[in-house]
């Protein structure tokens, strides 16, 4: 690859990229707007890259690749890493061979998430470096900075990026050398490795060693650079929050900061002593302003107002000018809704007209929350919508309790609802419960992505499948359905019904692939590309029904191994 060469990316296919140019042997995750197209593209570039059940599994795998001595990636949006930080906080006590880097895809605005939250705090709070590329350029650096502190220091490092940075395309040159990674080797320590209260005691003060060396490093690093100005006005930044200060505020000294924790704080405590007004301008939470006024540097932050959403120049120069005055509000875009064709359309339609209580789910089902179904009463995070039913179950009047349902999708089931059965059945309410699983073969939200329901692999490759009403079964679900919600047919109204009436733990599932793939699945079939089938189940004592009539056009793969 020429030195000159200059490629158009994204910030997701330039992190993907560098991660192919650095070496990395393994990257997992779980699809997450804005963060999907990383495993994605770096599979498409000629990387090995897989999707997980859900991000803490994600995150072991990373883990384990990387205590080999090898280089690992795991990627996830911000609200993945609630479901990874369990591993993430005491990774960071116990370090790695190789390196580890953990993208985290923070979506201010929400554009396609349930919260806002800002994941710098979980760099904080566990106690890994952390870096904020502005661009694509140091998105595909950042992976090389990330990998060479991670080496280094032995520790994971966080690489946070925002909405704007991974969907937004800019220049990148590569790097005209790859780099030949270290070869993967197992070297034993135990009280490296086994976090016993005895070893972690000591690992924790390795730990606060480390992030101190790495502090006094980032002090003269050039991941962080002054462009001087005017020192009238000072501006400390980072993220893409410097591209719309540059564009804002042009004659202004600026800091930008690339290695965001641990935080230079003599390099910033200099560069706020050396212009008259110093303003922090970045997205989210205060807390780059937080950690500077902590340490007794003199800042401004910005109004609470512009903590929420996405900034941008006429924003930054607002803050700039303390304009507090109401912001104009955007214009109302078309709301999201599910497709025409989409078979959960039948699914909420008869939700609604039965006036049932809803506890829902995350996926593109959570859209029969709008007009014309509003069938939701309930969305919290992924696999929250059997527990919520369970706990409405337990709890109501049985008139009431009667017509709670949990609504959950395939892939979500297979992230976390798993477990929500397993409570299910552990702790069954007395009037039952029914479990509504909506199977449209795929992970339809963030662009059709698999999962281990669909039995294939990440490049849609045959794999071994898990089939659902197999594991329902198996964990003594005595009424396991499975119907295809059909206009003009009455079959799942019918057997929800039949499920509400009877008392008992329920498992309906709603399976027909979803429209959009159908055209992908037929072309799998015709290059005999079909899932594993798994090890044939015996002595399940279930009654299993299935209701179905005609087979969709290309689901023939999905239908052989439920049997439909």
């Amino acid at each position: 690859m020429s030195a000159t060469e200059r490629i158009l990316l994204n910030g997701d296919e330039a992190i993907a990229l560098g991660c192919l140019h650095a070496g990395v042997a393994l990257g997992t995750g779980y699809p997450g707007t804005p963060s999907t197209e990383i495993l994605e593209s770096f599979s498409k570039m000629g990387g090995r890259a897989q999707w997980s059940p859900n991000e803490k599994v994600a995150f072991e795998v990373a883990i384990g690749v990387a205590y080999a001595g090898a280089r690992a990636l795991v990627t996830m949006k911000h609200v993945g890493l609630n479901v990874a930080a369990d591993p993430l906080f005491t990774v960071a006590y116990t370090g790695v061979s190789g390196a580890l880097l953990i993208v985290s895809a923070d979506d201010p605005g929400m554009a396609s998430s349930q919260n806002e939250q800002d994941n710098r705090h979980y760099a904080e709070a566990a106690g890994v470096p952390m870096l904020e590329p502005s661009n694509s350029q140091e998105a595909y650096d950042f992976v090389f900075a990330a990998i060479e502190i991670s080496e280094r220091w032995q520790t994971p490092v966080l690489l946070r990026v925002t909405t704007r940075v991974c969907h937004s395309k800019t220049v990148v040159r590569p790097r005209s050398v790859q780099v030949q990674p270290p070869a993967p080797h197992f070297v034993r320590d135990i009280p490296g490795r086994v976090m016993i209260p005895a070893y972690a005691r000591p690992a924790h003060g390795r730990l606060r060693q480390k992030l101190a060396e790495i502090q006094a490093w980032n002090e003269t690093s050039d991941l962080n650079r002054v462009l001087p100005g005017d020192p009238a006005l000072g501006i400390i930044t980072s993220g893409v929050s410097y591209a719309h200060v540059r564009e804002a505020a042009p004659k202004a000294s600026v800091l930008k900061l690339g290695l965001t924790y641990p935080l230079p704080l003599r390099r910033v405590a200099e560069f706020a002593r050396g212009v008259v007004r110093c303003v922090v301008i970045d997205e989210g939470d205060p807390w780059l302003v937080d950690a500077l006024r902590a340490a007794g540097i003199r800042v401004e932050g910005k109004p609470d107002m512009y903590r929420f959403g996405e900034l941008n120049v006429p924003r930054v120069r607002r803050i700039l000018e303390g304009d507090v005055s109401p912001e104009s509000k955007p214009p109302p875009g078309k709301p999201p809704q599910l497709c025409d064709a989409c078979q959960y359309r039948v699914v909420f339609d008869t939700l609604r007209r039965h006036n049932c209580i809803v506890a829902g789910d995350i996926g593109c089902y959570t859209l029969g929350v709008l007009p014309p179904f509003e069938a939701m009463d309930s969305c919290v995070c992924m696999g929250a919508s059997i527990g919520v039913g369970l706990g409405l179950r337990h709890v109501l009047p049985p008139d009431e309790a009667r017509r709670v349902v949990s609504v959950i999708g395939d892939s979500t089931f297979v992230h976390s609802g798993i477990s929500g059965l397993v409570e299910m059945v552990y702790n069954p309410p007395p009037g039952g419960h029914v479990l509504i699983i909506l199977d449209n073969s795929t992970t339809a939200m963030t662009g059709h992505q698999e999962h281990p329901g669909t039995g294939r692999t990440l490049d849609h490759e045959p794999t071994n499948k898990l089939v659902i009403e197999d594991l329902a079964s198996a964990l003594g679900v005595r009424r396991v359905h499975v119907v295809e919600p059909r206009v003009g047919s009455e079959d799942f109204e019918r057997m929800l019904l039949e499920c509400l009436a009877s008392g008992e733990l329920c498992v309906l599932i709603a399976r027909r692939p979803c429209i959009l793939i159908a055209k992908r699945l037929k072309e799998l079939e015709q290059r005999h590309i079909a899932p594993k089938s798994p090890p044939a189940s015996t002595g399940v004592a279930a009654e299993a029904t299935c209701c179905s009539s005609a087979v969709p056009a290309g689901a023939g793969a999905d239908r052989l191994e439920s049997g439909i």
